[in-house]
Protein backbone atom coordinates (compact mmCIF):
# COMPACT_ATOMS: atom_id res chain seq x y z
CA UNK A 1 0.00 0.00 0.00
CA UNK A 2 1.01 3.57 -0.42
CA UNK A 3 2.51 5.41 2.50
CA UNK A 4 2.45 9.18 2.95
CA UNK A 5 5.93 10.44 3.78
CA UNK A 6 4.57 13.60 5.33
CA UNK A 7 3.03 11.62 8.19
CA UNK A 8 5.13 9.95 10.85
CA UNK A 9 4.57 6.31 11.62
CA UNK A 10 2.43 5.51 14.63
CA UNK A 11 4.81 3.91 17.18
CA UNK A 12 4.07 0.28 17.87
CA UNK A 13 3.51 1.06 21.54
CA UNK A 14 0.93 3.62 20.44
CA UNK A 15 -0.87 1.00 18.40
CA UNK A 16 -0.91 -1.39 21.34
CA UNK A 17 -2.19 1.32 23.62
CA UNK A 18 -4.95 2.24 21.20
CA UNK A 19 -6.03 -1.39 20.81
CA UNK A 20 -5.89 -1.91 24.57
CA UNK A 21 -8.28 0.99 24.93
CA UNK A 22 -10.63 -0.56 22.40
CA UNK A 23 -10.62 -3.87 24.28
CA UNK A 24 -11.65 -1.99 27.40
CA UNK A 25 -14.90 -0.84 25.81
CA UNK A 26 -18.09 -2.37 27.12
CA UNK A 27 -20.02 -4.74 24.92
CA UNK A 28 -22.70 -2.13 24.34
CA UNK A 29 -20.11 0.26 22.93
CA UNK A 30 -18.46 -2.08 20.45
CA UNK A 31 -20.88 -1.31 17.64
CA UNK A 32 -20.37 2.29 16.62
CA UNK A 33 -23.30 4.01 14.88
CA UNK A 34 -22.01 5.29 11.56
CA UNK A 35 -23.73 8.06 9.63
CA UNK A 36 -23.02 9.19 6.08
CA UNK A 37 -20.10 11.60 6.03
CA UNK A 38 -20.68 15.19 5.15
CA UNK A 39 -18.25 16.68 2.64
CA UNK A 40 -17.40 19.40 5.16
CA UNK A 41 -16.11 16.76 7.60
CA UNK A 42 -13.64 15.27 5.13
CA UNK A 43 -9.95 15.88 5.91
CA UNK A 44 -7.80 17.43 3.17
CA UNK A 45 -6.96 15.09 0.31
CA UNK A 46 -3.39 13.98 -0.17
CA UNK A 47 -1.40 14.27 -3.40
CA UNK A 48 -2.28 11.98 -6.29
CA UNK A 49 -1.95 12.10 -10.05
CA UNK A 50 -2.34 15.83 -10.83
CA UNK A 51 -5.51 16.94 -12.58
CA UNK A 52 -7.11 13.49 -12.74
CA UNK A 53 -10.24 12.02 -11.17
CA UNK A 54 -10.38 8.26 -11.64
CA UNK A 55 -13.62 6.34 -11.93
CA UNK A 56 -14.68 2.91 -13.11
CA UNK A 57 -17.55 1.88 -15.38
CA UNK A 58 -18.94 -1.66 -15.32
CA UNK A 59 -21.15 -2.75 -18.23
CA UNK A 60 -23.32 -5.57 -16.90
CA UNK A 61 -24.43 -6.38 -20.44
CA UNK A 62 -20.90 -7.66 -21.06
CA UNK A 63 -20.18 -9.31 -17.69
CA UNK A 64 -20.43 -13.11 -17.87
CA UNK A 65 -19.62 -13.75 -14.22
CA UNK A 66 -16.40 -15.63 -15.03
CA UNK A 67 -14.49 -14.26 -12.00
CA UNK A 68 -11.39 -13.51 -14.10
CA UNK A 69 -11.33 -10.12 -12.38
CA UNK A 70 -11.43 -11.76 -8.95
CA UNK A 71 -8.56 -14.11 -9.78
CA UNK A 72 -6.35 -11.46 -11.41
CA UNK A 73 -6.90 -9.05 -8.52
CA UNK A 74 -5.90 -11.74 -6.04
CA UNK A 75 -2.80 -12.60 -8.06
CA UNK A 76 -1.81 -8.92 -8.31
CA UNK A 77 -2.53 -7.80 -4.75
CA UNK A 78 -2.20 -11.05 -2.78
CA UNK A 79 -4.93 -10.72 -0.16
CA UNK A 80 -5.30 -13.71 2.19
CA UNK A 81 -7.00 -16.83 0.84
CA UNK A 82 -10.77 -16.37 1.10
CA UNK A 83 -10.65 -12.57 1.17
CA UNK A 84 -11.16 -10.47 -1.95
CA UNK A 85 -10.78 -6.84 -2.98
CA UNK A 86 -13.21 -7.35 -5.83
CA UNK A 87 -15.51 -10.17 -6.79
CA UNK A 88 -18.56 -10.89 -8.92
CA UNK A 89 -21.58 -11.81 -6.85
CA UNK A 90 -24.45 -13.81 -8.31
CA UNK A 91 -27.87 -12.41 -7.45
CA UNK A 92 -31.37 -13.78 -7.86
CA UNK A 93 -34.09 -11.26 -8.72
CA UNK A 94 -37.80 -12.03 -8.41
CA UNK A 95 -39.69 -11.20 -11.59
CA UNK A 96 -42.96 -9.22 -11.31
CA UNK A 97 -44.85 -11.68 -13.54
CA UNK A 98 -43.98 -14.58 -11.17
CA UNK A 99 -41.86 -16.27 -13.81
CA UNK A 100 -38.54 -17.90 -12.92
CA UNK A 101 -36.17 -15.54 -11.03
CA UNK A 102 -33.58 -13.73 -13.15
CA UNK A 103 -29.89 -14.34 -12.42
CA UNK A 104 -27.64 -11.28 -12.43
CA UNK A 105 -23.86 -11.08 -12.07
CA UNK A 106 -22.80 -7.91 -10.26
CA UNK A 107 -19.11 -6.99 -9.86
CA UNK A 108 -18.49 -5.39 -6.46
CA UNK A 109 -15.55 -3.31 -5.25
CA UNK A 110 -14.68 -0.12 -3.40
CA UNK A 111 -16.58 2.76 -5.00
CA UNK A 112 -13.84 5.37 -4.37
CA UNK A 113 -16.56 7.82 -3.40
CA UNK A 114 -16.20 11.56 -3.74
CA UNK A 115 -17.50 11.83 -0.16
CA UNK A 116 -16.13 8.61 1.38
CA UNK A 117 -17.62 7.88 4.83
CA UNK A 118 -14.68 5.59 5.63
CA UNK A 119 -12.17 8.45 5.74
CA UNK A 120 -13.38 10.77 8.54
CA UNK A 121 -14.15 7.89 10.95
CA UNK A 122 -10.55 6.63 10.96
CA UNK A 123 -9.11 7.57 14.38
CA UNK A 124 -5.48 7.52 13.16
CA UNK A 125 -5.94 8.91 9.63
CA UNK A 126 -4.82 5.64 8.08
CA UNK A 127 -7.62 5.73 5.52
CA UNK A 128 -7.27 8.71 3.21
CA UNK A 129 -8.28 10.00 -0.21
CA UNK A 130 -5.96 11.37 -2.84
CA UNK A 131 -6.65 14.39 -5.01
CA UNK A 132 -7.33 12.05 -7.95
CA UNK A 133 -10.18 10.45 -5.97
CA UNK A 134 -8.49 7.15 -5.10
CA UNK A 135 -9.12 6.04 -1.51
CA UNK A 136 -6.23 4.17 0.12
CA UNK A 137 -5.15 2.68 3.45
CA UNK A 138 -1.77 3.35 5.06
CA UNK A 139 -1.05 -0.02 6.66
CA UNK A 140 1.76 1.45 8.77
CA UNK A 141 -0.78 3.61 10.59
CA UNK A 142 -3.86 1.37 10.58
CA UNK A 143 -4.67 -0.21 13.96
CA UNK A 144 -7.35 -2.56 12.65
CA UNK A 145 -10.18 -1.04 14.69
CA UNK A 146 -12.70 -1.71 11.92
CA UNK A 147 -14.46 1.66 12.09
CA UNK A 148 -13.98 2.16 8.34
CA UNK A 149 -15.36 -1.33 7.67
CA UNK A 150 -18.54 -0.41 9.53
CA UNK A 151 -18.75 2.96 7.80
CA UNK A 152 -18.62 1.61 4.24
CA UNK A 153 -22.18 1.19 2.88
CA UNK A 154 -20.93 -1.02 0.04
CA UNK A 155 -19.44 -3.88 2.08
CA UNK A 156 -16.20 -3.23 0.22
CA UNK A 157 -13.75 -3.28 3.14
CA UNK A 158 -12.42 -6.03 5.36
CA UNK A 159 -9.78 -6.60 8.02
CA UNK A 160 -6.96 -8.50 6.39
CA UNK A 161 -6.44 -11.77 8.29
CA UNK A 162 -2.67 -11.62 7.83
CA UNK A 163 -1.88 -7.94 8.43
CA UNK A 164 -4.78 -7.25 10.84
CA UNK A 165 -5.29 -3.94 9.05
CA UNK A 166 -8.02 -2.60 6.77
CA UNK A 167 -7.89 -3.79 3.16
CA UNK A 168 -9.85 -3.04 -0.02
CA UNK A 169 -9.66 -2.26 -3.73
CA UNK A 170 -7.19 0.50 -4.59
CA UNK A 171 -7.95 0.75 -8.32
CA UNK A 172 -4.44 -0.80 -8.54
CA UNK A 173 -3.02 2.68 -8.13
CA UNK A 174 0.51 1.29 -8.39
CA UNK A 175 -0.32 0.16 -11.93
CA UNK A 176 -2.13 3.36 -12.92
CA UNK A 177 0.89 5.41 -11.91
CA UNK A 178 3.09 3.62 -14.46
CA UNK A 179 0.51 3.69 -17.25
CA UNK A 180 -0.99 0.23 -16.78
CA UNK A 181 -4.60 -0.82 -16.29
CA UNK A 182 -5.82 -2.32 -13.01
CA UNK A 183 -5.58 -6.10 -12.99
CA UNK A 184 -9.37 -6.54 -13.04
CA UNK A 185 -9.79 -4.29 -16.09
CA UNK A 186 -6.93 -5.86 -18.02
CA UNK A 187 -8.20 -9.41 -17.45
CA UNK A 188 -11.92 -8.86 -18.07
CA UNK A 189 -12.91 -11.40 -20.71
CA UNK A 190 -15.90 -9.47 -22.00
CA UNK A 191 -14.43 -5.99 -21.71
CA UNK A 192 -17.05 -5.13 -19.09
CA UNK A 193 -14.79 -2.86 -17.02
CA UNK A 194 -13.43 0.55 -17.98
CA UNK A 195 -11.30 2.86 -15.88
CA UNK A 196 -10.19 6.34 -16.75
CA UNK A 197 -10.01 10.04 -16.04
CA UNK A 198 -13.47 11.52 -15.51
CA UNK A 199 -11.96 15.01 -15.76
CA UNK A 200 -11.03 14.33 -19.39
CA UNK A 201 -14.12 14.56 -21.64
CA UNK A 202 -12.19 12.74 -24.37
CA UNK A 203 -11.37 9.70 -22.23
CA UNK A 204 -13.12 6.45 -23.15
CA UNK A 205 -14.90 6.28 -19.81
CA UNK A 206 -16.23 9.84 -20.13
CA UNK A 207 -17.44 9.23 -23.67
CA UNK A 208 -19.08 5.91 -22.75
CA UNK A 209 -20.89 7.47 -19.80
CA UNK A 210 -22.08 10.32 -22.01
CA UNK A 211 -23.34 7.91 -24.68
CA UNK A 212 -25.26 5.83 -22.11
CA UNK A 213 -26.38 8.65 -19.84
CA UNK A 214 -29.92 7.32 -19.50
CA UNK A 215 -28.74 3.92 -18.32
CA UNK A 216 -25.99 4.91 -15.89
CA UNK A 217 -26.64 3.91 -12.27
CA UNK A 218 -24.68 3.80 -9.02
CA UNK A 219 -25.25 1.86 -5.84
CA UNK A 220 -27.04 3.56 -2.94
CA UNK A 221 -27.11 7.12 -4.29
CA UNK A 222 -29.23 8.19 -1.32
CA UNK A 223 -26.29 7.70 1.04
CA UNK A 224 -24.71 10.90 -0.24
CA UNK A 225 -21.33 9.27 -0.84
CA UNK A 226 -21.13 10.19 -4.56
CA UNK A 227 -19.71 6.80 -5.66
CA UNK A 228 -17.41 6.77 -8.69
CA UNK A 229 -18.08 3.21 -9.79
CA UNK A 230 -20.82 3.37 -12.40
CA UNK A 231 -22.94 0.60 -13.87
CA UNK A 232 -24.65 0.16 -17.23
CA UNK A 233 -27.54 -2.30 -17.41
CA UNK A 234 -28.08 -2.60 -13.67
CA UNK A 235 -31.70 -3.45 -12.71
CA UNK A 236 -33.43 -0.82 -10.60
CA UNK A 237 -33.82 -3.35 -7.79
CA UNK A 238 -30.08 -3.21 -7.19
CA UNK A 239 -29.77 0.54 -6.74
CA UNK A 240 -30.90 0.49 -3.10
CA UNK A 241 -31.67 -3.19 -2.58
CA UNK A 242 -28.42 -5.12 -2.50
CA UNK A 243 -28.26 -5.78 1.23
CA UNK A 244 -30.88 -8.32 2.18
CA UNK A 245 -34.07 -6.95 0.68
CA UNK A 246 -36.32 -9.76 -0.44
CA UNK A 247 -36.36 -8.66 -4.07
CA UNK A 248 -32.60 -9.21 -4.51
CA UNK A 249 -30.94 -12.28 -3.00
CA UNK A 250 -27.43 -13.63 -3.10
CA UNK A 251 -27.44 -17.12 -4.56
CA UNK A 252 -25.07 -18.25 -1.79
CA UNK A 253 -27.68 -17.32 0.82
CA UNK A 254 -29.86 -20.28 -0.19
Amino acid sequence: MMQNKELRRVPQQGKRGFLKGLLGLTASATVIPIHPANASTQPPRRPGMPGKRFGMLVDLRKCIGCQACTVSCSMENLPPIGQFRTTVLQYEVDMPDESAPAMVSLPRLCNHCDNPPCVPVCPVQATFQREDGIVLVDNERCVGCGYCVQACPYDARFINHETQTADKCTFCEHRLEVGLLPACVESCVGGARLIGDLNDPQSLISQTISENQGDIKVLKPGMGTAPHVYYIGMPDAFVDGIDGQASVRLVSDH
